[in-house]
């Protein structure tokens, strides 16, 4: 979709305009001076016919780094780049136009490039930036003059049944660097914004419930619950207060009283009462306005482009919802049919829900404590660690450690926080200890390789230490490369000598179907118009869950349209690519160099990442690889 930066940017969406959206058309009208002077400041100083094509791209790839640090301060933080530890993402209306106009010229001008005179590296790198603005451009051109964007900072509705601002203040809570009285002076100032920062996504969410932009009333029915612990004086005691609650380093003996108190102040008397005003606005305002809307995205104002899109973008794939629906319904009986022969092996003649029900009732598959689970955890990833140097050729060399979930994020799924890219911290998997019967010990081995390594851990890790890659190549996340990969790994588990035991490869096979499974229900709710009762069932009948968590997975897909696609499709395209490999190489294939072929572009889409494992074939054929594991042509 070729559209000049302005044009994209102030498409009216078709239909009446109340009063509201007159109000918003006579705010952009206002802002096009500042439009125009932005884009005439971003291609400000490009002599383009004096400078070769590698200084071109150059020029645009740190204009779009720059972008990312400056009005991202939180990513920045958590990457390991720390100039602005002392601010939140600014998400008022002008700052979501603000970063519309940017995604769009920069687009314009990127595209002025061709790939004549850059090197191989430097074609991926252009293709790709491409291929991520554009997929923003294409998202926030159908909001038409509303002031919603494509970055998660600037979503019409910036709560999900995964979490919101608070789950991801707890993550920078964990995750900032304390080492100083600077240190901990920038965390206050940034929760010294909260207040500012939520008055302006209540800002955004009224404005979306005029425009029609208002999503079904049961994946946010939870988020009150959530915010509970955060909008009352008990927030002194809770996972906010962490930074302060143990030894101040690099902090006076005398100082450390005083910035305590302070803390404590910040969150009882500014961040407290305006999460206690966010919870009040969702329970009196939003949740009524949810309640009977329909729950497929294609109902929305954007219609059916909407879920299009969204598809397109989650899974990178030009495959039709109706065609990845029969996709999965096709997985979902081969797997299925796996289960039953795994089943039968067991002496076993119930169903997949029976099966895990019972095991899940085993006290040998309990957990008496907390820390007895996350110790079994770490077992497991021990035994990981040592298999790893047969898959891969290069490994990366960032550690990993696992941790509790907070309390508060009670059934939450698992996951993965990375590392900072400095080496000030490692990447965690986050466990959920909160409910000890929620996960028997079989379902365990194939959870910690998708978490940990050889997946999120393993492929992030090893993308933030190419020191050739371009920063925003070292830090992109693509989901259905990233799910993908780590759904791939937790196929090489037995292998590794995992799933040895029925019940293990049950939990494995268990966790395939379900991503299988997801193909067919998010599709079916924002396709074909499926009720939440309908996908309910189908995960309990298909899937073997339990109906507390497929209702819990179905809310999930409900609050974020086309996601659950990604981990399927991107893990079939892998193997897909495994396959003509093998068939390519015959007996000279290796799958140590073949992940690291997969892994050394850092995140692709799909397509981009079929050419550069067709360039790693086509140089494994000729013996031209000079070091095991790199997809690297020489620099020309």
């Amino acid at each position: 979709m070729r559209r000049h930066a302005l044009s994209c940017f102030l498409r009216i969406a078709p239909g009446k305009l109340n009063d509201r959206d007159t109000q918003l058309e006579s705010g952009v009208r206002s802002l096009l001076v500042l439009a125009l002077l932005f884009v005439a400041a971003l291609h400000s100083g490009v002599a383009w016919p004096a400078q070769n094509a590698s200084t071109r791209l150059a020029s645009v790839i740190k204009k779009w780094e720059s972008f990312e640090r400056r009005e991202f301060p939180e990513q920045a933080t958590l990457r390991g780049h720390h100039e602005a530890d002392d601010r939140l993402t600014d998400v008022s209306d002008s700052a979501v136009l603000r970063r519309r106009l940017f995604v769009n010229a920069l687009l314009a001008e990127i595209r002025t490039l061709g790939r004549a005179g850059l090197t191989p590296q430097e074609q991926v790198s252009r293709e790709l930036l491409t291929w991520q603005l554009a997929q923003r451009a294409r998202l926030a051109s159908m909001y038409g003059n509303l002031p919603f964007g494509s970055f998660d900072s600037d979503s019409w509705l910036p709560f999900s049944s995964l979490g919101g601002p608070h789950t991801f203040l707890v993550i920078l809570a964990q995750a900032s660097r304390f080492e100083s009285r600077q240190d901990y002076e920038n965390y206050l100032a940034r929760l010294g914004q909260v207040p500012a920062h939520l008055q302006n996504l209540i800002k955004r969410m009224e404005s979306a419930i005029q425009a029609g932009w208002v999503g079904p009333a049961a994946p946010v029915n939870r988020v009150p619950d959530q915010l509970a612990g955060f909008a009352t004086a008990a927030i002194a005691n809770g996972p906010l207060m962490g930074p302060f609650s143990g030894p101040l380093r690099g902090v006076d003996e005398s100082d450390i009283e005083g910035l305590v108190a302070e803390a404590r102040q910040v969150l009882t008397q500014k961040v407290a009462p305006a999460f206690a005003e966010l919870k009040r606005f969702l329970e009196d305002r939003y949740l009524p306005a949810a309640r009977g809307v329909p729950l497929s995205a294609s109902r929305l104002p954007a219609g059916k482009a909407y879920y299009d899109t969204l598809a397109g973008a989650y899974t990178t794939s030009p495959e039709t919802p109706e065609k990845i629906h029969e996709i999965g319904l096709s997985e979902v009986a081969r797997i299925g049919a796996e289960i039953r022969r795994t089943l039968d092996s067991a002496g076993f003649p119930g169903k997949l829900s029976e099966f895990v029900a019972a095991k899940r009732a085993d006290p040998v598959q309990q957990f008496g404590s907390a820390a007895a689970m996350l110790a079994g955890y770490r077992d497991l990833a021990k035994r990981a660690d040592a298999e790893l140097p047969a898959l891969f050729a290069v490994l990366p060399r960032m550690p990993y450690g696992i941790r509790a979930m907070q309390a508060f994020e009670r059934d939450n799924a698992e996951y993965y926080i990375q590392g900072s890219e400095d080496g000030f911290r490692p990447g965690y998997f986050m466990a959920n200890v909160n409910r000890l019967d929620r996960r028997g010990r079989f379902e365990m081995e194939a959870l910690l390789l998708h978490e940990t390594v050889p997946g999120h851990h393993l492929q992030i890790a090893r993308a933030m230490e190419i020191e050739a890659l371009p920063e925003f190549r070292r830090h992109l996340w693509i989901t259905a490369y990233g799910e993908g990969w780590a759904l791939y790994a937790e196929s090489l588990g037995g292998q590794m000598g995992f799933y040895k035991e029925p019940e293990t490869k049950i939990g494995y096979l268990s966790s395939e179907i379900m991503r299988a499974a997801r193909l067919v229900v998010d599709t079916g709710l924002h396709r074909f118009d499926w009720t939440r009762q309908q996908a309910i069932d189908y995960l309990v009948d298909n899937a073997g869950l339990e109906a507390g968590f497929a209702a819990a997975e179905v809310d999930r897909y409900i609050s974020v349209p086309g996601q659950a696609l990604a981990y399927k499709m991107g893990e079939l395209k892998i193997k897909a690519l495994r396959e003509k490999a093998k068939n390519r190489l015959g007996i000279s294939f290796d799958q140590r160099r073949f992940h690291n072929a997969v892994l050394d572009d850092g995140p692709l889409p799909m397509d981009l990442l079929e050419q550069r494992i067709d360039v790693w074939i086509g140089r494994e054929k000729a013996g031209k690889v000079k070091r095991a594991g790199a997809v690297r042509e020489p620099q020309t």
